[in-house]
């Protein structure tokens, strides 16, 4: 980039105008689109210190004249983070609107809090034609990324809207948030450093953005760890009520993806364990698409977790007991196994257009299931295509539960025999010596972990 286009340059600071303007010129050909105003439009302020640039929070300086500046090595960084960020456009995560949203909006967190402030613009400004036409084509973006052009609404039922957007800028944005959380945390010990014969105030400290409360300096800034097996064998419903286990869960990365800080415990649904800490993204991407209550649709984002992260994701769920000692998964999951691996080859194709010698899978996958998993016997899958034209709902295979589980296994030996080697019924080291059942077996299979 040359010197024309980021003047105002002073030992190694420009101003906020040619920062803008460096951000712009940098991230050109991103898959991610970035704003225009990153630096000079809300939600950025100058004054609070620090301006939020994908996960990464750059600090501002006031230079001479009172100008605002930020350091030229700090915007090329984040932008080059930022370009190599990959987008899948089909891979989408709900955004909102979630029940209870209210709620959750007056919850203490980071200034950004960027899934309330998203929500809380596309309720004011109506439909998406008239969102990007809000405040008269005033820029808007959250950490330097413009949103807008990568969000998707969708209409459930011809009543509910809902907002997604690809889970790639799903974790950049609460990357961001996390990274603002940690600003925050540092903040007061940076001011210390700053001005070590000043003495400690006797009121609580602030932040300069908001003047929410920080923590304490003794508090390190600690970047969130590997998480390691830490939560191994507890319960769910006991380990979720203990005072402080959110902040705890914050300072690990995501089990899964092992980049994003993790921000909620995942757990198995079937059995009560927990299995990590996850961040939202990937917490998203394993959840069962339930039409109804045994009915689920097999989305395009089961294909990571059968496909190309089969290990990464098979790992985790035999993170609970329950479901490493039986060598299965949670029966919606299993479902929808059954459906894109087992059922495979049954399920219709058809050939592409023009001429190609391609074939395109036919329809829409989904597998309903009759009795439960508690009484194996009476438990049946049932797989079938939505929208075929052969047939508006035609049924591939019915497949009956412990079936199911034996195909299972086979495949996990195959697919991650390292997870098939730590499974089994041999393998009790990790159960409780006195287990409560989640779910009561009703079936008198002697199912104990049941």
């Amino acid at each position: 980039m040359s010197d024309r286009v980021i003047q105002g340059r002073a030992g190694g600071l420009i101003a906020l105008g040619a920062a803008d303007a460096l951000w712009v010129g940098l991230t050109n050909g991103s898959a991610v689109p970035a704003a225009s105003a990153a630096f000079t439009a809300p939600p950025a302020d100058a004054r609070s210190g620090y301006i939020l640039l994908g996960g990464r929070a750059v600090a501002t300086v006031r230079a001479g004249g009172g100008l605002w500046s930020v350091p030229e090595t700090e915007v090329r960084r984040a932008a080059a983070e930022l370009n190599a960020v990959e987008v899948d456009r089909r891979d989408l995560v709900r955004i909102g609107p979630f029940r209870g949203a209210a709620e959750r909006e007056r919850m203490e967190g980071p200034p950004l809090r960027w899934r309330p402030r998203v929500t809380r613009e596309l309720r004011e400004s109506g439909t998406l034609e008239r969102a990007a036409r809000h405040a008269g084509g005033r820029p808007h973006h959250l950490a330097g990324i413009d949103w807008r052009p990568l969000l998707e609404a969708r209409t459930r039922d011809h009543a509910e809207r809902t907002w997604w957007l690809p889970r790639a800028v799903v974790r950049l944005l609460d990357a961001a948030e996390h990274a603002e959380a940690r600003w925050l945390r540092a903040a007061p010990a940076r001011r210390d450093a700053a001005a070590p014969a000043e003495p400690p105030s006797r009121h609580r400290q602030t932040s300069a953005a908001g003047g929410r409360p920080t923590a304490s300096p003794r508090q390190p800034a600690a970047p969130p760890r590997a998480y390691d097996g830490e939560l191994q064998g507890q319960v769910y419903s006991v380990l979720s009520r203990k005072p402080g286990i959110s902040r705890k869960v914050a300072g690990w990365r995501c089990a899964v993806c092992r980049t994003a800080p993790a921000a909620v415990l995942d757990h198995c649904h079937e059995h009560g364990y927990v299995r990590a800490p996850v961040c939202h993204s990937c917490n998203t991407q394993e959840r069962p698409d339930h039409l109804y209550g045994n009915d689920i649709r097999v989305a395009d984002h089961y294909i990571p977790l059968f496909h190309t992260h089969a290990a990464d994701w098979l790992r985790h769920w035999h993170r609970c007991p329950g479901c490493r000692t039986r060598t299965t998964l949670p029966l919606p999951h299993l479902a929808a196994w059954t459906a894109r691996i087992s059922c495979r080859a049954l399920r219709p194709t058809h050939r592409e257009p023009r001429g190609s010698r391609a074939r395109k899978p036919c329809g829409v996958l989904r597998v309903s299931w009759t009795g439960s998993q508690n009484a194996p016997r009476s438990c049946l899958l049932t797989v079938a295509v939505d929208f075929c034209p052969s047939g508006e709902h035609r049924v591939l295979a019915r497949v009956p539960y412990r079936e199911a589980v034996e195909r299972f296994g086979a495949w996990l030996a195959e697919t991650a025999p390292a997870v098939a080697a730590a499974a089994g019924p041999d393998s009790l080291e990790g159960l409780p010596t006195r287990f409560r059942p989640v779910i009561a077996d009703t079936g008198g299979e002697g199912l104990a972990l049941f």
